[in-house]
């Protein structure tokens, strides 16, 4: 009788102290709902987004393609427009630069020039110092041999 007594009392205890089924039950209950809920709510959620994002792509993009594309023109436009002026002061720039240069050029050929006029200058002083001193000897030569024929045809 003390078995059944301790039985009793084990049993007794347990429904009473001993809630785990009960709250293993409660969470799956709890848990079950939720998910539930909270599933149909993202649902609800996600249909909304992509009813959006639809209507967006339905009326927003067009029309941003078309803005977009004209300002691409627009800038496009304006892009040429900065190219050519940056083109027409680079030749600007080229064309001073070639004058410069063209300056610098003449002024070292006017440089050569009298140099080479000068050295000209020079050879020609040269030539005719030999020329003179050519002509001084064959005077001289000139003179004695008139002298030795005058003598000879006395």
């Amino acid at each position: 009788m003390m078995e059944k007594i301790a039985k009793d009392v084990g049993d007794i205890q347990s429904r009473l102290l001993d809630h785990r089924p009960v709250i293993s039950a409660e969470v799956r209950y709890f848990v079950r709902e939720f998910e539930e809920k909270r599933g149909l709510r993202e649902t609800r959620l996600l249909e909304n987004l992509n009813k959006t994002v639809q209507e967006t792509n339905e009326h927003m993009v067009p029309a941003n393609l078309q803005e977009m594309s004209q300002k691409l023109s627009d800038i496009s436009t304006r892009l040429e427009a900065a190219n050519h002026m940056a083109d027409r002061v680079q030749q600007r720039e080229l064309e001073t630069q070639q004058s410069s240069q063209l300056q610098a050029n003449m002024e070292k050929l006017k440089e050569d020039w009298a140099e080479f006029l000068k050295e000209q200058q020079r050879l020609k002083e040269e030539v005719d110092e030999e020329h003179a001193k050519a002509v001084g000897e064959i005077s001289t030569r000139f003179s004695e041999k008139k002298k030795d024929l005058a003598q000879l045809s006395l």
